[in-house]
């Protein structure tokens, strides 16, 4: 991250009215925002008449500020009978409001009941203050707010969606110069749909020429109070303005996708999928869901922090925000997933990681609700027991049953899923614009349009790819039963992990074995799990004996991982393609290489399903729907399952 965030400081006018001190344009009044929204950006997008009828319509927008464009959006969704099946609003924001600040603002400006209930519904949603791509549903799932947090001149030109509508919103070219550079309209002509428009409050020269000169053609027309004359068009390149088009939906005849696979990676597609409306059918080698290294008794998530804000920590981080909203959504449906209260430890390694991550926090302006360094004291109070050393706290961590987790999902998806156990597949096989796999036997056991091949270690024999360099790592677990340690306040995680249970119990672990692939319970495994653990918390050395290590109870499962701990997950390379046209490649970027239509891969999350399967499972809906992507472009690069491919092609050695 280049610029840690400022949140606003919400000023008040005489008046009452509130503006943020970062914009050159403000709300006069509440009626008149409402008003200027209204006037400027739907009826100069000639909305709701252009998305009447359509599956799925996405609006962009410059600058949400306290977001009374997007609330005046969701009014007139809601009240056109014609609406759009889906209405995806996408804004940036550079310095968001925090929520309390907001809910002040709504309730100074916003006086209409309908339009005020929309408001605190949006307030209450509200994600938090840290920096990148934050997911919101509205409407069972059918209005969707994806909110960039960052710098409009990084983030604009970081995402991949197809644009139907921008809304411009009014930055002064002259007080605000840095903002309304050749980048930002590049990347607007980028994300441009065919027939896209645009409406803005600015009639500024500088906006003129550059929107002509990345392919829209403008008007003027009256402005709406104060402002005297605004700016509406549409994109009409006359020459080819971009080299990569936007992302369109997967042209299918039916809306049906076989998911192969049913552990945390493949139930969350189950459920993305079947709450967009597709039919799914599961296929599954064991007799239930979540049976290898998704049955463990509970997972722990938590964010993931790091000095230089990593790929695997932006990633992670965006993961595990989206994947609370998700849980909570399953919960308000009435599909409870077990868990226990919220609160993650994580115990510093030694005295200079301790100060190096706090120090990282403060930088980066991380709030109090998504993670906060504790003192030794603090940390053993959380604990409820002696510790080590200090740490931080992570108020929304904690554990989870993943099988719990998997039936959730599968009972979301209702009667649109179709479960087949005991199933082993070999292959796929496309004919035409449908998939076909077979089982070990030869037999063709299920048809589609889109297969997502979810199923961890055989996920790349399946799909056939030769790029994808995963290993399995063994984990044993260790399971201390009721009493025979003081019970925990809440996880605790560092060199290992020691999790309490709902039944009393505290989960250990766990081992860290490349390519073992014994499945049976080691007594030296119990005693490392222990040993690590024991340096976290003392109070665990009284159990550190190997004769009892013998005694204890586990389970033995395997990770799937990449070369570069990261996973896979999106569209499928064609790699004969790309192969037979190597020399071509050779410079290649992602968008350049061919896809296999139909073909997605979830697999290789390694220790972090929990917080990546959900994100997955929504890019990869997204990809097929061609929807907003939920994550930064570079972001989706960097799980990409063309990654691999793409480095071969890149150093000559793609065979």
């Amino acid at each position: 991250m280049t610029d840690p965030l400022i949140p606003a400081v919400l000023a008040f006018r005489d008046n009452g009215t509130p503006f943020s001190p970062h914009y050159d344009d403000i709300y006069h009044s509440a009626v008149g925002g409402l008003e200027q929204a209204e006037y400027v950006f739907l009826r100069g997008n000639a909305l709701p008449e252009r998305w009447q009828g359509r599956r799925v319509f996405t609006v962009l927008e410059t600058g949400f500020g306290i977001g009374i464009n997007f609330l005046t959006t969701w009014a007139a969704w809601r009240a056109d009978p014609a609406r759009c099946e889906r209405l995806h609003f996408v804004s940036t924001e550079k310095h968001p409001f925090t929520q309390a600040d907001l809910q002040r603002a709504y309730a100074a400006t916003i006086s209409d009941p309908a339009m005020a209930a929309l408001a605190q519904t949006l307030a209450g949603a509200w994600p938090m203050l840290v920096p990148g791509t934050h997911r919101l549903e509205f409407e069972d799932g059918r209005v969707v707010l994806t909110l960039v947090f960052g710098d409009a001149v990084e983030t604009l030109p970081a995402l991949r969606l197809r644009a139907d509508a921008f809304y411009l919103d009014g930055f002064a070219p002259a007080k605000n110069p840095e903002f309304w550079t050749p980048a930002i309209f590049k990347a607007l002509a980028r994300m441009a749909g065919e027939g896209a428009t645009f409406a803005t409050y600015s009639s500024a020269g500088e906006i003129k020429r550059a929107l002509t000169q990345c392919g829209f053609e403008y008007r003027k027309v009256d402005g709406f109070g104060w402002k005297r004359a605004m700016l509406v068009g549409h994109f009409a390149p006359r020459w080819r303005v971009r080299r990569y088009e936007p992302p369109a939906p997967l042209e299918v005849d039916e809306r049906h996708a076989v998911v192969i696979g049913a552990g945390l990676a493949g139930c969350a597609v189950v459920e993305r999928l079947a709450a967009r409306g597709w039919r799914v059918t599961s296929l599954e080698r064991h007799a239930s869901v979540a049976q290898d290294a998704s049955g463990n008794p509970a997972g722990v998530f938590h964010p993931m922090i790091s000095r230089d804000d990593s790929v695997a920590s932006r990633v992670t981080r965006a993961g595990f925000l989206y994947t609370l909203r998700r849980w909570a959504a399953l919960e308000q449906l009435g599909h409870h997933p077990v868990r226990g209260a919220p609160g993650l430890l994580q115990i510093a390694a030694d005295d200079e990681e301790a100060r190096s991550m706090s120090e990282a926090i403060a930088a980066f302006g991380y709030p109090s609700e998504y993670v906060t360094p504790v003192s030794l004291g603090e940390a053993q109070r959380f604990a409820g027991m002696p510790l080590a050393r200090s740490g931080w706290l992570f108020p929304h961590g904690g554990w989870i049953d993943p099988a719990s987790l998997c039936a959730a999902q599968c009972a979301a998806a209702g009667g649109l899923l179709e479960r087949h156990f005991g199933v082993d597949v070999a292959r796929l096989e496309r004919a035409g614009n449908q998939w076909t796999v077979f089982d070990a036997a030869g037999q063709a056991i299920a048809r589609a349009p889109v297969v997502i091949v979810a199923s961890a270690h055989d996920a790349a024999r399946i799909a056939g790819l030769q790029h994808a360099p995963t290993r399995s790592i063994r984990g044993q677990l260790t399971v201390l039963p009721p009493g025979a340690v003081s019970p925990l306040g809440m996880p605790v995680i560092g060199e290992g992990y020691a999790v309490p249970l709902a039944d009393g119990a505290t989960l250990t672990g766990a081992t860290y074995e490349l390519d073992d692939p014994d499945t049976s319970l080691r007594p030296d495994g119990h005693l490392e799990n222990l040993e690590r653990v024991a340096q976290m918390l003392p109070a665990f050395d009284g159990i550190v004996d190997p004769a009892r290590a013998a005694t204890l109870a586990g389970r033995v499962a395997f990770r799937c991982v990449t070369s570069d701990r990261m996973p896979m997950i999106g569209n499928f390379a064609d790699e004969a393609a790309s192969t037979r046209d190597a020399q071509r490649l050779r410079g290649a970027w992602p968008l350049d290489l061919p896809r296999v239509d139909g073909l997605y891969g979830a697999f290789a999350y390694g220790s972090r399903g929990l917080v990546w399967a959900g994100l997955g499972a929504e890019l990869i809906a997204s990809q097929i729907e061609g929807e907003p992507w939920p994550l930064e472009r570079e972001l989706a690069e960097d799980i990409d399952p063309a990654r691999f491919l793409l480095r071969a092609l890149r150093q000559g050695t793609a065979r």
